[in-house]
């Protein structure tokens, strides 16, 4: 095979192997669709809180750092808060598929600070 021929395929092959592992790490809509879902519903499943709902949408970090953050508000279940509004931070573990949640209400976004 002549040199150029061969430089030629290299090139070409190259160049397929970069556009399929581009698209690997593409992600469709109904990708991403699939994948907040999850992310809602392991925050929701990890929150102590009562008719939790998400707060605007998730902030998808990096692959680097791994997670996913969520914030999330509710009513605290203990009968002595009476119902009172509470805020909690969720981080998605986007390897482990793991939610993990800590209280935030000193962000309220209603002004209060419990």
């Amino acid at each position: 095979m002549k040199a150029a021929t061969l430089s030629i395929l290299c090139l070409a092959a190259l160049t397929a192997l970069t556009a399929l592992a581009t698209q690997a790490h593409a992600s469709s809509p109904d990708a991403w669709a699939t994948y907040n879902k999850a992310v809602l519903a392991g925050c929701t499943k990890a929150s102590g809180l009562k008719d939790v709902k998400p707060v605007g949408t998730a902030a998808q970090f990096d692959d680097r750092v791994g997670y996913t953050a969520l914030l999330l508000q509710g009513q605290y279940p203990q009968k002595h808060m009476k119902g009172a509004q509470g805020t909690e931070l969720c981080l998605y573990n986007k390897k482990s598929k793991i939610a993990y949640v800590t209280e935030w209400d000193s962000i309220r976004t209603d002004g209060k600070a419990n």
